[in-house]
C-alpha cells in the first residue's frame, strides 16, 4: 500500500516531535537524579510511562508499514534519524543513572537491615540457663527484586 507524501510527512513530523519529547522528559529526568531531586522523578513518571507507551507504539506501526516511510521527503526522514539517534544517546545515559540510583538505594536498604538486625540481637541477655538468648533476625526482610 502506498501513502501520499502530505500523510507520510505529517506522520513522521509527528513521531519526530513524540521522540523530542520523551527525550527531553528522559534528560530532565536524568538532571533531576543527578541533582539529588528524585521525587521529581517520581511527581512525573506516568507521563514518562505515557510517552515511552505511544512512541514504542508508534515506532512498531511505522516498522510495520515501511511504505509511509518511503513516502516521506528525505528531510523529514532524516530529522527523525536525527531524533532517534539523540533518543538512543539520552536513553543510554538514563538507563546507567537509573541503574545507580537503583544500586545505591538497594545498598543503603541492606545496611540499615544490617544495622536494625545487629542492634536488636545485642541486648537479648542470658536466660534462667546461664545461656545467651538468641536475637530476633525475624526484624527485616529483604526482596531481593527492584
Amino acid at each position: 500500500m502506498s501513502h501520499d507524501p502530505t500523510t507520510a510527512t505529517a506522520y513522521l513530523r509527528n513521531l519526530t516531535a513524540l521522540t523530542d519529547r520523551l527525550t527531553a522528559r528522559l534528560e530532565m529526568e536524568t538532571d533531576a537524579f543527578a541533582t539529588r531531586r528524585a521525587a521529581d522523578v517520581s511527581a512525573g513518571l506516568a507521563q514518562t510511562q505515557e510517552l515511552a507507551n505511544q512512541y514504542r507504539r508508534e515506532s512498531a506501526h511505522l516498522k510495520a508499514n515501511r511504505a509511509l516511510l518511503m513516502a516521506a521527503p528525505a528531510g523529514e526522514r532524516m530529522a527523525l534519524v536525527k531524533a532517534t539517534e539523540a533518543f538512543e544517546a539520552v536513553l543510554a545515559i538514563h538507563g546507567r543513572t537509573v541503574e545507580a540510583a537503583r544500586t545505591i538505594s538497594e545498598g543503603l536498604v541492606r545496611t540499615i537491615a544490617q544495622e536494625v538486625a545487629g542492634a536488636r540481637a545485642m541486648g537479648t541477655g542470658y536466660g534462667s540457663s546461664g545461656q545467651a538468648n538468641g536475637g530476633d533476625s525475624r526484624a527485616v526482610t529483604l526482596n531481593r527484586t527492584a
